[in-house]
């Protein structure tokens, strides 16, 4: 704000360092707060496109039978798509943990994300390898053993699982950096 006055002696801003500053973990905690709720985002985001997989599964356990959908012919799903669905409501509680700084419950997320998140995605990497390296190394898709729509399977979902893999891994870092910053600030208290 401009004064109206003559400018007086010591206030030409070369007086900042005495001023006061946010402490470094306010700072560092609002950061990753934001980056863990846009990694959050992101999940949901996945979340949508696996619910678009299993939505034939879905509504043939509910006897509903659309056409168009069954003509697709999508591959029923596996267990571990099933298991990384389920994933997306532990994000609630990494949510509320972040409204409340709970770090008991930011470490019980980190838990849940490693079981529920980042292990079936390393599994269905493992799963889909061969095929994907077998299409990688020839280029032909009959050499590959899970196709769909002359297309294959291992790489539709490589690429959907490398994307999941670097979302879960930058939620696990800013869940584990807000663990940190909440559980210095405890002890300085």
């Amino acid at each position: 704000m401009a004064s109206k006055g003559p400018m007086v002696q010591g206030t030409d801003g070369s007086d900042h360092l005495h001023r006061q500053t946010i402490a470094l973990h306010y700072s560092q905690s609002v950061i990753n707060k934001s980056r863990l709720k846009w990694s959050i985002i992101m999940h949901y985001l996945l979340c949508g496109l696996m619910l678009a997989k299993l939505s034939d599964d879905i509504l043939d356990r509910f006897d509903v039978f659309i056409l168009e959908l069954q003509q697709l012919y999508i591959p029923k799903p596996l267990l571990w798509e099933w298991i990384w669905t389920l994933s997306v409501l532990f994000n609630f509680i990494a949510r509320k943990a972040m409204r409340k700084n709970n770090a008991a419950s930011m470490k019980f997320y980190l838990f849940t994300l490693n079981l529920t998140a980042i292990f079936p995605v390393f599994y269905a990497l493992i799963i889909y390898f061969s095929d994907f390296w077998s299409y990688v190394d020839s280029r032909e898709v009959s050499k590959v053993t899970h196709v769909w729509n002359k297309f294959p399977l291992a790489v539709i979902w490589y690429g959907f699982l490398l994307v999941a893999l670097q979302v879960h891994l930058a939620q696990f870092v800013f869940a584990y950096k807000l663990i940190k910053i909440w559980s210095l600030k405890k002890r300085r208290d």
